[in-house]
């Protein structure tokens, strides 16, 4: 860990808003990763996880940088010859940041959340010489000895970690993460409580740059962005005008391009979305008394999000969904799924179902990472907004 604090960003505390928000499009949209570049130019290591949940924090004490990999729009030229053809973008990407060396890493998790995710790890390991694992979540999570589970897949992790970072991580390190996690979460609600009472004052791809950030900094860093963004944002002038209220769901994995969010934000105020949901995957504060791996354990059961990749009986995804429209109080849904996707395109069948069983209005969609038209999109979307608010 290091003695004095890494700064990652530019100087950006006098800085207006929308020169944070340009500044944050610009540095998400560099796939040479300046802010992990900076950071093992300090003497840092790297942990890259892939979506959609992980437990960062422990990686967090032991001084490493988390990096969430989620792919990225560039084409997958060398990737693609250890890939079947029919597999969604965000696989065939991820693995192409760290074959063409935009990305360099000391560790790499990924999850058997579907088919091709859960041939990552092997594939990975196949190209590079440091560690590469599976984090084997929970697949019945209603058991009683799921949380048990989990702390020891957590605890067998954590010694692959402590390796790399050639050190022990003590439960007070853990705990210290757990408390500067547990307030980038509060951060992060503070966010999307914005989005769900005032969307005026912030559209879904504003929020969605200031999360995504997180996916690429020290928690304590982007902690710091959050709390300056939200004065900001809770200042500014702008007022309500005259927009539908929707839910955007199908971004749990593979992520939308930026462009399409602006669409989006352009003809709907979007009141809740499932965009990066592992990094806002617990809903409260994890526990700071105890064993700290058995209270992470249990927050991803107990006060958890839900995705199309977990499967929880206490959580069926179409109530959830319903849930999250009402919580909202949202008039219609965008259900969206990434291209050749599977569990998010068996999903968009069953939302589609119980949207209709309930004559809530829903807009269905399909995306790619590297997608540059929109011109469909948005002629169909204006109809769509159009047909609820005038009709």
């Amino acid at each position: 860990m290091h003695d004095t604090p890494v700064h990652l960003l530019d100087a950006w505390e006098d800085r207006p808003l929308e020169e944070i928000f340009a500044a944050a499009r610009e540095l998400l949209e560099d796939d040479s990763f300046p802010t992990v570049r900076r950071w093992r130019e300090a003497g840092g290591k790297v942990l890259g996880h892939f979506q959609v949940y992980f437990p960062e924090e422990i990686a967090h004490a032991a001084g490493l940088l988390p990096l969430k990999v989620r792919g990225a729009p560039i084409e997958a030229s060398r990737a693609t010859s250890r890939f079947g053809s029919y597999l969604c973008s965000i696989i065939k990407t991820s693995l192409e940041l760290a074959l063409t060396g935009r990305v360099e890493l000391d560790m790499f998790v990924t999850h058997p959340i579907c088919d091709a995710a859960r041939g990552l790890g092997a594939i990975w390991g196949r190209n590079f010489t440091y560690p590469c694992q599976i984090l084997y979540l929970p697949q019945n999570a209603n058991s009683g000895y799921a949380a048990q589970y989990l702390r020891d897949e957590y605890d067998r992790l954590k010694g692959d970690i402590e390796q790399v970072a050639g050190r022990s991580i003590t439960d007070e390190d853990l705990r210290r993460s757990i408390e500067i996690y547990n307030q980038n979460r509060r951060l992060m609600r503070e966010l999307y409580a914005i989005k769900r009472t005032r969307p005026w004052l912030l559209s879904i791809e504003e929020a969605y740059l200031l999360v995504a950030l997180g996916g690429m900094l020290r928690r304590e860093e982007h902690n710091d962005l959050l709390r300056t963004a939200l004065a900001q944002i809770e200042q500014r002038q702008a007022r309500p005008r005259d927009k539908i209220r929707i839910v955007f769901e199908g971004g749990f994995c593979e992520q939308p391009p930026l462009d399409m969010l602006h669409i989006i934000s352009q003809l709907c105020f979007v009141v809740d979305d499932d965009l990066l949901i592992g990094m806002r995957w617990i809903l409260e504060d994890v526990a700071d008394q105890g064993d700290p791996m058995m209270n992470l354990a249990e927050a991803y059961l107990e006060k958890s999000s839900y995705s199309p990749v977990q499967h929880d009986l206490r959580k069926p995804k179409e109530e959830m969904l319903l849930q999250r429209i009402r919580e909202a109080k949202a008039e219609a849904a965008i259900i969206a799924a990434a291209k050749m996707c599977e569990p998010g395109l068996d999903e968009q069948v069953a939302y589609a179902k119980a949207l209709e069983e309930h004559n809530i209005a829903y807009f269905i969609t399909e995306f790619e990472e590297s997608m540059t038209s929109f011109d469909q999109l948005q002629m169909q979307l204006e109809t769509f907004a159009e047909n609820i608010l005038f009709f």
